[in-house]
């Protein structure tokens, strides 16, 4: 396993820094790649440095009584990287979710303010528009999941913030492409997992050696290689998820796939059961009675033993606004409860420009 961590300034200091994590990246792709394929440094290099310079910071300010300010701040920092002409920047949703205000630092330390565009609870994706051109900027290329193999070396880069920190390039490893579940209601069926751990991961781009953008950061993980096996690492978004809904997002707002059912609980998966670890405030499942520590044994008559199995059965209805009846074990009993299911979109307040 390899690591290299380079904070990035403008001019100069951004070459020497690009070039010393090529470096290293060349030398792991040479000894991952075949002699009939060797490794041009400086092309690379230069993709790189195009890729990275696409990469931005962005800042948030959540409304006030936004009820995500209880687990995520009211004041968020993370990026986002560019990805049209128009200079729409795609990032991790969770950073601006119920946002009132939008910063985004581009690599010169200039800030613009910018708009939401859309924020997407299937995928977990963000999309935000400068209020302002971002002048000189070129947008990244969208690579692909299925051309990207164990084992092969990535750059992640987070950008600058207000507070004058510098951007970072991370030199990663893919260790694993598999489903993700969330405890929060959430699950993808394919996620890029990576390793040495990147600290800043929230809305980092991670690219390919071909400069190309695979996935948006997302969260820091105990478990990359899966299997319950611990390898301290980060979960990126493909962006193969984006791709067939991009349009959609920019025009609504929104994928259908969001606007699906919602109870309101964060679960954890152990030994083969669903265990209720939290219950958000004002939810279904606060007012049907579910309680932290209540397992759910089935949805709707059907077992579930995992978080996948949990939430796909949630989801298996054409409305958000649903009853859904769960069978669980309180303490010693078994109860089954009946709840109203809503559309968690219709309980947050939506950023300004969405």
């Amino acid at each position: 396993m390899f690591s290299a961590t380079l904070s990035l300034r403008t001019g100069r200091y951004f070459r020497i820094a690009a070039g010393l994590v090529v470096g290293l990246w060349s030398a792991a792709c040479l000894a991952l790649a075949p002699p009939a394929a060797p490794v041009d440094v400086q092309a690379t290099m230069d993709v790189l440095t195009r890729a990275n310079a696409a990469v931005v910071g962005v800042r948030v300010s959540v409304a006030e009584g936004a009820r995500s300010a209880e687990t995520l701040g009211a004041q968020r920092s993370g990026s986002g990287v560019v990805i049209g002409p128009d200079g729409l920047v795609l990032t991790i949703g969770y950073l601006m979710l119920e946002a009132q205000s939008i910063q985004i630092v581009t690599q010169d330390n200039k800030t613009v303010p910018a708009q939401a565009v859309a924020y997407d609870l299937a995928t977990g994706f963000g999309l935000i528009r400068p209020l302002l051109p971002l002048r000189g900027i070129q947008p990244v290329t969208l690579g692909k999941l299925q051309d990207l193999q164990t084992g092969e070396p990535l750059m992640a880069s987070s950008g600058p913030q207000a507070n004058g920190e510098d951007g970072d390039v991370t030199m990663i490893q893919l260790v694993s492409k598999r489903a993700f579940s969330g405890y929060w209601e959430y699950h993808i069926d394919s996620a890029i997992f990576t390793s040495p751990p990147v600290g800043n991961h929230s809305g980092a781009s991670v690219f390919n050696q071909k400069g190309e953008l695979v996935g948006i950061g997302s969260l820091l993980v105990a478990d990359a290689l899966g299997g319950n096996r611990r390898l301290p690492g980060n979960m990126f978004v493909p962006v193969d998820l984006l791709k067939p809904i991009l349009a959609e997002l920019q025009t609504t707002g929104s994928s259908h796939q969001s606007h699906r059912p919602w109870v309101g609980l964060t679960s954890a998966e152990q030994s083969g059961r669903v265990q209720i670890v939290r219950v958000s405030k004002e939810s279904p499942a606060e007012t049907a009675g579910l309680q932290p520590g209540d397992v759910v044994l089935a949805v709707d008559g059907a077992k579930v033993s995992t978080l996948e199995g949990f939430y796909k059965k949630l989801w298996d209805h054409a409305e958000a606004e649903v009853d859904i009846t769960l069978t669980v074990l309180q303490g010693a009993d078994i109860k089954t409860i009946v709840l109203k299911a809503i559309d968690r979109m219709n309980t947050m307040q939506k950023p300004v420009g969405i």
